[in-house]
């Protein structure tokens, strides 16, 4: 298997990710005003989500953050967000830099309130784009809803790892689980996609983070196989990390307490992306690989129905995942127990709609 993080990538590359994103995911039709917002970092990926946006016949607008001031932005300008109430579609296509949540935040309230369809595809990079973006969604899709139906009814799910990750979430009816899983029918949703997930009513145990962790903190610290960081919960909130890499350790610790609520849980999810199977370093596709993971902060109340918010919101995974919902197993080491949601993995060895 060749080992594309060192390759060159081109506009060719990226052009079925591409197409996936406008024709599969948003399912954009001829004629409607679809508005990409990227950035310098991501302007070739920009370039194929154009080109594949004029080709489904789309009234397309893109924008580059840096042409409306430095980065980081602590404040989505106001001529992007007046802008952006025009249109019926929209792509976030923009790699993250310290404290730009509250931006993401804005862009996001404006989303929301004018119903646009939006696919948030927060530190996409090429590589991303020839691996999770070439899913076969439809798949991914059916996974996602099996699993929602289970954990739609459920009370607990109790999670287990081979590095010691033994955490307990419960969960109140009160509270909406969500499907983000790569078609997106409601607002918005995260690409590439592949997840289940919903604000808990608390958490207990221990989690340890061998994965990956969100926000700026995947492209510092990459991938925390060789210095996993444990975190302590207890009632649905952050206790006590512990870390060998002592700067992530404080790092984390201070994001968590930067403000009221940064330190609660307010995202538990689970990955279903059946066509990524190996950590990269990156969240925004980390997280969709089967498994487990948490988040401090924000619960995206809008979604879930939880009635607090933050301005801060942090992703932490746990790898190789034994899961049960309620008493029912529905993982294994990271697999999904095909008796229990009646999985087929076959397809996946003739499947060439994944590049490597």
């Amino acid at each position: 298997m060749t080992d594309t993080r060192e390759k060159k990538y081109t506009l060719e590359d990226l052009l079925p990710g591409a197409h996936n994103a406008v024709s599969t995911c948003l399912n954009v039709q001829p004629g409607q005003k679809l508005f990409i917002l990227a950035d310098e970092h991501s302007r070739l990926i920009s370039d194929a989500l154009l080109k594949s946006a004029n080709e489904a016949g789309a009234d397309v607008k893109r924008v580059i953050l840096e042409d409306y001031g430095t980065r980081p932005m602590t404040d989505m300008p106001g001529e992007i967000l007046d802008s952006l109430k025009d249109y019926e579609v929209a792509i976030y296509c923009a790699f993250p830099q310290m404290n730009e949540l509250p931006t993401r935040i804005q862009f996001s309230r404006v989303i929301e309130a004018n119903h646009i369809k939006l696919a948030h595809m927060v530190g996409i990079t090429e590589r991303i784009m020839c691996q999770g973006m070439r899913a076969d969604y439809r798949k991914v899709d059916d996974v996602s809803r099996r699993l929602l139906n289970l954990a739609r009814q459920c009370r607990t799910v109790h999670v287990k790892s081979l590095a010691g990750t033994d955490m307990i979430g419960t969960f109140s009816p009160k509270y909406t689980w969500r499907k983000t899983s790569g078609i997106i029918e409601e607002v918005w949703s995260n690409l590439p996609g592949g997840e289940v997930w919903t604000f808990p009513d608390s958490v207990d145990g221990i989690f340890v983070v061998d994965g990956t962790v969100g926000d700026y903190f995947s492209a510092k610290y990459g991938v925390l196989s060789d210095t996993p960081m444990t975190l302590e919960l207890e009632g649905g909130y952050l206790k006590k990390a512990s870390c060998a890499n002592k700067e992530l350790e404080r790092e984390f610790m201070e994001y968590c307490h930067r403000y009221q609520y940064s330190d609660r849980i307010g995202e538990f999810a689970i990955g279903t992306n059946l066509a990524v199977f190996e950590f990269i370093g990156n969240l925004l596709q980390d997280e969709k690989i089967p498994g487990c993971h948490i988040a401090f902060g924000d619960p995206y109340g809008s979604q879930t129905g939880a009635d607090w918010s933050c301005m801060t919101h942090v992703d932490v995974i746990t790898r190789s995942c034994d899961i049960w919902i309620d008493k029912e197993q529905v993982m294994e080491h990271g697999i999904f127990v095909s008796e229990t949601l009646g999985i087929d993995y076959a397809y996946l060895y003739e499947d060439q709609s994944v590049g490597f």
